[in-house]
């Protein structure tokens, strides 16, 4: 098999897409469905991505109409920027939640989530602007690379959906992103998790302009969820599978709850949040794509403590900052 391609489970191949930033490597899924088969997420549109999938193609020798459909876990452009490619190339269905369909409909299809928005957004919590200015511009090159899918099929939690010989039940697992969808079979244990969940980094738990207010309680509550089930394969969408899974779900709530001792220890007078992402995240050695998401998480990690009394939240002259509670 090529690089970046394998199997991972009886009917289910991995395909690692690259990504050109730091991330570096997005991993779909494909999985065979009766005569066809179906996609789990897509990568970027853009041409090192086409020809992974023309290679995975080529090599499972999957001709056009074998493709019956693609299931997106959410709508981040490293798994949804080739949605809108794969619906006219191969006429084929997009399913993705309602909550994933909205995002991509104001961030990717009609623009009502503009840079400007985006900008005006985080220059309330301490963005500078020569920090600014470049994160337009990373933003127009990622925006260049998202085929968006103008129509989709709606798929909503608790849905059951058969792929060949597996019967998958649809769970919201939010933080990620508001309405990310995870893929579980029951009967072997399996679970395609898109990045609810990941086994080497932690999922990037931030707030947005279009994000709901507090991801990282959302993302928490998920994580207790996500222990109800029984899994001994978690395939994620970054990084190794997992099989050791309520140890990586452990492992997260520790994370978070150290990050959050560190934050709440780190604020000793009136704090933006870009002031205070310095105490969780070495910023200067970053690159302006992941300042961005260092300041959205940190962001989360402030609201979430505000909300539970430990930080005060404090609006000032369109500014927006926070210190401990009195």
């Amino acid at each position: 098999m090529p690089d970046g391609l394998s199997q991972v489970a009886t009917d289910i191949y991995q395909v690692r897409l690259p990504l050109p930033f730091e991330l570096r490597i997005v991993n779909c899924y494909i999985l065979k469905d009766g005569t066809g088969w179906t996609i789990i997420d897509t990568g970027l549109n853009y041409p090192p991505s086409h020809a992974m999938w023309n290679m995975t193609f080529a090599e499972l020798g999957i001709q056009p109409e074998g493709l019956n459909r693609i299931i997106l876990t959410h709508a981040h452009p490293d798994h949804y920027g080739m949605a809108g490619w794969f619906a006219e190339t191969y006429d084929i269905p997009i399913l993705l939640s309602s909550l994933e369909q909205y995002f991509a409909q104001h961030a990717w299809i009609d623009s009502t989530y503009t840079d400007d928005a985006f900008i005006t957004f985080f220059g309330r919590h301490g963005l500078p602007d020569d920090l600014a200015v470049q994160i337009q511009k990373d933003m127009a090159g990622l925006r260049a690379m998202i085929k968006t899918a103008e129509k989709v099929t709606l798929l909503e939690p608790d849905a059951h959906i058969r792929i060949g010989q597996r019967d998958f039940q649809t769970h919201v697992s939010r933080g990620h992103s508001d309405g990310h969808l995870v893929f579980h079979c029951a009967e072997e244990r399996l679970l395609l998790c898109g990045d609810a969940v990941l086994s080497k980094i932690t999922p990037n738990i931030g707030i947005w302009p279009l994000s709901r207010e507090n991801p990282l309680e959302d993302f928490l509550q998920s994580l207790e969820y996500l222990a109800m089930l029984p899994v001994d394969l978690a395939l994620t969408g970054h990084g190794p599978v997992i099989t050791a899974f309520a140890d990586r779900l452990n492992e997260l709530h520790v994370h978070h709850e150290e990050r959050l001792h560190l934050l709440e220890t780190a604020i000793t007078k009136e704090t933006h949040a870009f002031e205070a992402a310095h105490s969780l995240f070495d910023i200067e050695r970053l690159s302006s794509h992941q300042k961005r998401f260092a300041l959205a998480e940190t962001l989360a990690h402030l609201e979430y403590l505000a909300r539970l009394g430990r930080l005060e939240r404090i609006e000032q002259h369109e500014h927006i900052r926070y210190r401990r509670a009195a």
